[in-house]
């Protein structure tokens, strides 16, 4: 599936009231906001699945992403104050690791395209989303088949309404709207969902391999942002690693079908059987999806297919690789003459606005009635290269990637009992996580109580050493003294800290070691949890003043 290039206007969508309440710091969440709803494992779909859209605007223009965030840093920063006001609530609460997004299977690519962020711009939105107030790190994963926001949150429900209000603001789509599409998962079910997503198990088309290279991508362009941070960096990479056991260690990837050979299946079913060999071919677009189409359509015995292509370079580089294809090169300025001349158009390009409009394809001769009289447009683009109004035109028939769902059911079954097998190497990689995750809880209090026992140590040497006096000392003596405070220090803590590990190296499970946390706290006014509260406060305060 291809990275979605599209992008979308702000709009200033109406505030969302908060969606959630947490009933205990452990317990599960359920919505109280009754469009939204958290699944126990998978996403919840709320509404209708395709839902009462607006006709699409694609057939006018295409629209940018603006930025604005200048405006409100007044607003942002005073409400940082009231939350560091308010701080006492969020003490017993770790930060929240979440995703909110929608896909293929939630919404409609009339929807899926107003949200789309191209890939050059994923930079741009993870800097906006780490700017709202209580959005610590943050990721984008955009592609043809679902955009999807990893977040991790200083507070759970004000992120989530953070997070909803911006994909309103930056798409054009009412909130009221945009709940309709939407699906949240929240930690263990939020890192779960990307290891899916990454094995291909959330895939339109299940166990295909291209959604793993575009996880990779967030992870690279991430990187040269400062809003990829240790958890969402850490998740991602552990996602890469569950994708590629899944493919290597089952079968789910033999014989997987694409986007690309699904397009390519579907333009055959709609053709019919005894002109598939005399039907002319014509794909727009030689990137990665453009050449799969290519191959697929050589594999089916096309020898003959037509080209377009911004530059040559790329189509004499396929031309190269099959040499027993007949591939003729059009530039993009022959795109309709190209057109004229076909019967099947296959468009996968990074325009942001339509190429075929309904007066482009009106003026194009008929096809021949040899094979129905139609000309098939298969758009596997997202924003889609198909302006919606040409499917109101009696001699053509548009499809897009959500309609490759009917290629897709032919195979399924035998996909389902291979996801099985993927599904226990995913848990392995879930519990790797979850406890990397869960050390990190008590990684502070082990600084502090080692910086306490060292502060002690330190003072006490110095006063036993004045007492003793310089002269009276050799080095090896002083030496010896030092190396016997410090295996003194280093004996005492060795049982609390044991009792501070949850790697899941041995049995304790997390609400002990937590307990045990929070003793430690206590018996010696370390005061962690406070602290680190409020240096990420700190860090948002003064990162929105700058």
């Amino acid at each position: 599936m291809a990275a979605v290039r599209g992008c979308a206007a702000p709009f200033a969508g109406p505030k969302a009231a908060p969606f959630f309440r947490r009933k205990s710091p452990h317990a599960p969440f359920s919505a109280t906001y009754s469009s939204f709803r958290i699944g126990p494992r998978a996403p919840v779909y709320v509404g209708n699945r395709r839902g009462a859209l607006r006709r699409s605007p694609r057939c006018e223009a295409g629209v940018d992403l603006v930025e604005d965030r200048t405006a409100s840093r007044a607003s942002s920063v005073s409400a940082l104050e009231q939350f560091k006001i308010s701080a006492d609530r969020y003490m017993k609460e770790r930060s929240s690791i979440a995703v909110i997004g929608l896909s293929v299977h939630t919404a409609p690519v009339e929807m899926r395209e107003k949200l789309a962020v191209p890939e050059a711009q994923w930079p741009r939105a993870i800097e906006e989303l780490c700017s709202l107030n209580h959005i610590e790190e943050a990721a984008v994963l955009s592609t043809c088949n679902r955009m999807e926001i990893y977040v991790v949150a200083l507070s759970w429900h004000r992120g989530i309404r953070e997070v909803t209000e911006w994909m309103a603001k930056t798409s054009g789509i009412p909130v009221s709207e945009l709940r309709q599409h939407l699906f949240m998962l929240r930690d263990s079910d939020a890192t779960q969902h990307l290891f899916e997503v990454s094995a291909g198990l959330d895939s339109l088309i299940l166990g295909e391999g291209q959604i793993l290279a575009q996880v990779k991508q967030v992870v690279r362009i991430g990187q040269g942002s400062r809003g990829l941070g240790k958890n969402i960096d850490r998740m991602f990479k552990d996602a890469i690693t569950a994708g590629k056991r899944v493919r290597s260690e089952t079968n789910i990837s033999s014989g997987a079908v694409s986007v690309s050979s699904a397009a390519v299946e579907l333009a055959l079913m709609k053709l019919p059987k005894s002109h598939l060999p005399s039907a002319r071919m014509l794909v727009i677009g030689a990137g990665k999806m453009g050449k799969l189409v290519i191959k697929h359509l050589a594999a089916k015995g096309c020898k003959r297919i037509m080209v377009v292509n911004r530059s040559v370079e790329k189509v004499d580089a396929i031309c190269e690789e099959m040499k027993d294809v007949e591939i003729i090169y059009k530039p993009f300025t022959d795109m309709l003459s190209s057109a004229a001349e076909a019967d099947v158009v296959f468009t996968s390009t990074a325009s942001e606005t339509p190429l075929f409009l309904k007066e482009h394809v009106e003026a194009l001769p008929p096809v021949s009635n040899a094979i129905g009289g139609l000309r098939f447009f298969i758009d596997i683009s997202v924003p889609r290269n198909i302006g919606s109004c040409v499917s109101d035109l009696e001699c053509a028939r548009v499809y897009n990637v959500d309609d490759l769902k009917e290629v897709v059911e032919a195979n399924k079954e035998d996909r389902l009992r291979k996801a099985m097998e993927a599904k226990a190497i995913i848990t392995q990689e879930l519990k790797r996580f979850e406890a990397w995750r869960d050390s990190l809880e008590t990684v502070p209090t082990i600084k502090k109580l080692r910086s306490y026992a060292d502060r002690i140590k330190a003072s006490e040497l110095e006063k036993c050493l004045q007492k003793i006096g310089d002269d009276a000392l050799t080095k090896k003596m002083r030496k010896a003294i030092e190396e016997l405070s410090s295996g003194i220090v280093n004996k005492l803590l060795h049982g609390p800290l044991q009792h501070l590990r949850c790697d899941g190296s041995d049995s304790r499970t997390l609400d002990e070691t937590l307990e045990n946390m929070h003793a430690l706290n206590r018996m010696f006014s370390l005061d962690t949890e406070k602290a680190i509260l409020e240096q990420k406060i700190k860090a948002k305060v003064e990162k929105t003043q700058s």
